[in-house]
């Protein structure tokens, strides 16, 4: 049985939530909370399995409560709080220890916000969590260079924000490779997610728009309502086909392998499910390099697996390793395709 902890402020969306909670048998609402205060003090003395937090809350907020939480009995914390409106609010409270956020339901079917927040609850359950918070800062820019000649390929899910902060922030902003990064989030979140990156770390770093070329020292982020695909000129563009996921990590990873063949590396984070597992089989057959996460380091251990289980990752390496394991392979495959 899950223990559930519910902290909204308001008294509908406490009783809303516990009735979407227990409607799955496996699951108990042990108690509620008012605000981020109350919150730590359940936290506290009804020892939680998960918590469910809203952000916009008077005197202490989610983004302070989780950062309590995490200091004084850390466990793992769902968001679950109003949409796109408060997006770099709930990236924040993701960089201080949530494991996941879930959308209020707006105008949308209920069912489908029931199902999610059922969904990630569960993982939660499981999780890691992460006691202490990445620090970011503000880094001097370095305009992006010249076509990029090799690519690095990165997806993420669950615990993928994170994750994709501090690979991102390890990397050097000359870089001379092209970077695409899959993260599964909403439109909306994606565009923040990306404005945040830029800020702390040395790349460039911006979210796909209507026409892009991948360049050395360039991160681009796919948007949350398509697809990326690039092709062997450079040339991004969006893709609107079906998948399970959009935006979908093998969608994008299969492109890199059609296009860049042995230029390519792929990588696959922290996340729940197994997309990706068969666009990092595709940049293995292309001959190109492929690394995941440990279980270690990542928050959910399900996409990293299902490529380990397909026999596909060349490399298992916990996340403060990776950085340094790209910049190898991108001298590496530039010298053996290029010459220098």
């Amino acid at each position: 049985m899950i223990r559930v902890l519910v902290v909204d402020d308001s008294a509908f969306m406490r009783g809303l939530t516990g009735l979407m909670l227990e409607s799955d048998p496996g699951i108990r609402v042990i108690g509620n909370a008012k605000d981020g205060s109350e919150a730590v003090e359940k936290v506290i003395s009804l020892d939680p399995d998960v918590v469910t937090m809203d952000l916009l809350m008077p005197g202490m907020n989610g983004v302070e409560a989780i950062r309590e939480i995490m200091a004084k009995k850390p466990v793992p914390v769902v968001i679950f709080a109003a949409g796109a409106d408060h997006s770099e609010l709930t990236l924040e409270a993701l960089a201080v220890g949530a494991v996941d956020f879930v959308a209020k339901p707006s105008g949308g079917p209920l069912e489908d916000c029931r199902a999610e927040l059922i969904r990630k609850v569960r993982a939660a359950a499981v999780a890691k969590i992460r006691r202490e918070p990445f620090k970011l800062v503000h880094v001097p820019k370095k305009a992006p260079g010249r076509l990029a000649q090799v690519v690095v390929a990165i997806g993420a899910s669950t615990g993928g924000p994170s994750a994709i902060e501090r690979l991102l922030a390890a990397l050097p902003g000359d870089l001379p490779a092209g970077i695409l990064v899959t993260q599964h989030m909403p439109p909306n979140f994606t565009t923040s997610f990306a404005k945040r990156l830029n800020r702390h770390c040395p790349l460039t770093v911006k979210e796909v728009g209507e026409e892009e070329e991948l360049l050395e020292g360039l991160a681009l982020i796919a948007p949350g309502c398509s697809h990326v695909v690039v092709d062997a000129m450079g040339k991004i563009r969006r893709d609107f086909s079906a998948a399970q996921y959009t935006p979908s990590i093998d969608v994008m990873m299969a492109s890199v392998a059609r296009a860049f063949g042995d230029r390519s590396i792929g990588i696959v984070l922290t996340g729940m499910g197994s997309d990706g597992a068969q666009g990092m089989a595709a940049i293995r057959r292309a001959g190109g390099r492929t690394i995941v996460q440990d279980e270690k380091t990542s928050v959910i251990y399900g996409m990293p697996r299902a490529v380990v289980s397909n026999g596909d990752a060349q490399q298992i390496l916990p996340l403060d390793m990776i950085p340094l394991a790209v910049q190898r392979l991108v001298d590496e495959l530039r010298r053996r395709n290029l010459g220098n």
